[in-house]
């Protein structure tokens, strides 16, 4: 939707404007989706070769520019879904995940891969686990990502648990990459354990590492409910790539939001995001279906509850969209709805009677507000329109 277009279909607090001159508006972010890598790391998700091509396809039409399609030498269906997935001509760019070994690049060159992410730990706690020094680490790096460039590869360097790294190996990790051949950088927050002010202050010192030319990405998890906060710091220190999953899937707390951090960059901040907003919602139902899950209807963004109105009190400005929501439900592709429960009132059972079609005498319509309130009490939950209609023809009939 062209940005002239969104200015009446945000309706945020003025409070902001200040806040949004320290955000780049002339530089627009981009989205690398881990959903069929970090996301398939949800505890009981399991996805076959054939739902990574679909899930990968419609991320494609919500206008990802990276899809990360996965970690091919982990096993032959993840070889294999990302085979599909490359030869599918997306539009967005496939890259492959690698860890700094040798057998993990030979799997993506034979592949065909364009691109890939090389890992390598760097924190004292991550190398003491693997039982790996600081000089191996940065050899193992080194060489991989050599290996890839001399077979055309493009490799973002991904220091795993960047965020409890002592700043000046990190410093040397990522200059070594870059000296070995690495296009672009990510900051990663392995396990959430950074603020956004810390995010914020990493990637500015990351921008002082690498230069002005090298691209520098951001990937964070959700252990404190921050991700969000700390992509939107990132994107205010200056970078240009954020990760980030379907509906923050990932191990934990899950990975950051991809649909909440375009939201929040967008109509908070004003910074131009690559996304089509209006197929967010339809892709966080696709990915729940194929994926077996289900997120909470109040989840921001994507929540089934969203744009349901139940309170009799909202009910009254339905027709004023903008008194009641910060966003409008076109600009995700939503429909708003009025549902009838416990908490109904007048207004709610005026807009539900119109919608189907129902007249109910003015003198009328408390008897039938009570009728709905009672069932909806003993049925504990929403009644349908069909349970409505039967409440209105018994007690109100034409």
């Amino acid at each position: 939707m062209p940005v002239n277009q969104l200015a009446d279909k945000i309706w945020v607090s003025d409070l902001n404007q200040p806040v949004r001159a320290a955000f780049p508006h002339s530089q627009v972010v981009h989205f690398y989706d881990t959903t069929l890598r970090d996301g398939e790391q949800t505890v009981g998700v399991v996805l076959d070769p054939v739902q990574k091509f679909q899930i990968a396809s419609k991320l494609d039409e919500l206008g990802v520019s990276r899809i990360e399609a996965g970690f091919p030498r982990v096993s032959p269906e993840d070889a294999e879904a990302f085979e599909l997935i490359i030869k599918a001509g997306l539009k967005a760019e496939i890259w492959g995940f690698s860890r700094a070994v040798k057998g993990d690049v030979d799997e993506l060159i034979r592949l065909r891969a364009h691109a890939t992410v090389i890992e390598v730990p760097t924190s004292s706690i991550k190398l003491k686990a693997y039982g790996v020094s600081q000089s191996e680490a940065i050899r193992r790096l080194t060489e991989a990502v050599k290996h890839a460039k001399e077979h055309g590869i493009k490799v973002a360097s991904f220091a795993v648990d960047g965020t409890r790294t002592e700043p000046a190996f990190l410093k040397e990790v990522y200059q070594a990459s870059i000296a070995a051949g690495a296009d672009e950088v990510v900051v990663v927050d392995t396990i959430g354990a950074c603020t956004p002010e810390a995010v914020e202050f990493l990637v500015k010192s990351m921008r002082e590492w690498v230069g002005p030319r090298i691209p520098i990405h951001f990937h964070g998890h959700n252990d404190f409910g921050l991700a969000t906060a700390s992509a939107v710091a990132a994107v205010r220190a200056g970078a240009t790539w954020i990760h980030g999953t379907i509906n923050g899937m990932g191990e934990r707390a899950g990975n950051a939001d991809i649909g909440e951090i375009a939201m929040a960059l967008r109509c908070l901040y004003g910074v131009p995001v690559e996304l089509n907003l209006t197929k967010i919602r339809e892709t966080s139902q696709f990915v729940q279906k194929v994926a077996g899950y289900q997120v909470d209807a109040w989840k921001p963004v994507v929540g089934e509850n969203l744009f349901m109105r139940e309170s009799g009190a909202v009910a009254m400005q339905f027709h004023i969209p903008e008194a009641i929501e910060p966003f409008s439900a076109e600009l995700v592709g939503a429909t708003r709805s009025i549902v009838l429960g416990k908490k109904s009132g007048i207004s709610s059972i005026e807009i539900k009677a119109e919608q189907l079609g129902l007249v109910i005498p003015e003198g009328q319509r408390l008897q039938v507000l009570a009728e709905v309130k009672r069932r909806a009490t003993e049925k504990r939950g929403l009644l349908s329109d069909l349970e409505f209609k039967e409440i209105v023809q018994q007690l109100a009939p034409s």
